[in-house]
């Protein structure tokens, strides 16, 4: 039995168990930022890590592809990927690493590129393993690349919730305005689904954040028709850059700092507004497909 085959025979016969249907699907929250540098993948970390001592189970899954931010951050090297799991057949528990508390993440690593060779029974593949790690954990944060690429603004698309992170550097708004204008005219974005909600980070205090937030809320509702969500502020603190040296989370190494506390406000707020959740659109799975789907002959 080749490699197809094979493949071909594991989806089959776990689709027809239905294991993953049976079983409570994560809530799938994409992290985003129209450029880098504006600290979007510490709050990401650092939302898992508040979301992990309100008893959630947490996945981060690093699609800053080719990069190693959570990683690094979390001062852990990990010895597989994603690509692992598809060319070198590990599974999930040998793909997820634990990081701080018990959080468990997946590097998408540089064997990312490899996957635009993937034959269809390897797409397929990789689609189920996706879909079922939804069920491995109560929240999955994808902490996607900075800026308009396609395989940002695919994984945006393919989110029912996303959190937009901006400071009040003129830059920084000024690339988060284009990466919603660009996420806007693509074919596969639902704005009637995708729940886009911003995070003030870096200001001074919680009207500046209001402010940078209405600001961008005025041209976004005049010239693209999208409505946005003010999810909170994070204030400007040096415990934040501390920890990054210290490559642990704020959250953990000063629980009690401004910057941990804000964070821990904007999770309770995502935990607590249910009916702002987006509906789950097995985000992860779909825009992996997408991101690969030109990249095997049928």
């Amino acid at each position: 039995m080749d490699q197809a085959e094979k493949l071909r025979s594991m989806v089959k016969s776990q689709g027809e168990t239905g294991q993953t249907q049976s079983k409570k699907l994560a809530r799938v929250i994409t992290v985003t930022s129209g450029k880098g540098g504006v600290g979007k993948s510490s709050i990401a970390i650092n939302l898992a890590m508040q979301f992990r001592k309100k008893g959630k189970s947490v996945i981060i899954f690093d699609a800053d592809f080719g990069l190693a931010n959570i990683e690094v951050m979390f001062g852990a090297i990990p010895k597989y990927n994603l690509a692992d799991m598809i060319f070198r057949g590990k599974n999930f528990k040998d793909i997820i690493v634990e990081g701080p508390e018990g959080i468990g993440f997946i590097s998408g690593g540089s064997g990312i590129n490899g996957l635009g060779n993937m034959n269809r029974e390897q797409v397929q593949y990789l689609v189920y393993k996706l879909k079922e790690l939804e069920t491995l954990a109560d929240v999955i944060i994808i902490d996607t690349g900075a800026g308009i690429s396609d395989s940002v603004l695919e994984f945006v698309s393919s989110s029912g919730e996303v959190v937009l992170v901006t400071t009040p550097e003129p830059t920084s708004i000024t690339d988060s305005y284009a990466l919603l204008k660009a996420l806007n005219a693509r074919e596969s974005f639902d704005k009637e689904i995708c729940k886009i909600k911003v995070v003030a980070n870096r200001v001074s205090n919680f009207d500046e954040g209001k402010n940078l937030f209405s600001k961008l809320e005025v041209v976004v509702s005049k010239f693209l028709q999208l409505d946005l969500m003010f999810l909170g502020v994070v204030p400007m603190d040096m415990n934040m850059s501390k920890s990054v040296m210290q490559q642990k989370p704020i959250s953990m190494l000063y629980p009690n700092s401004t910057g941990a506390k804000a964070i821990e406000q904007i999770a309770v707020g995502l935990l607590e507004n249910k009916e702002a959740e987006g509906p789950r659109r097995n985000g992860l799975a779909r825009a992996v497909a997408n991101i690969i789907k030109n990249g095997f002959k049928k």
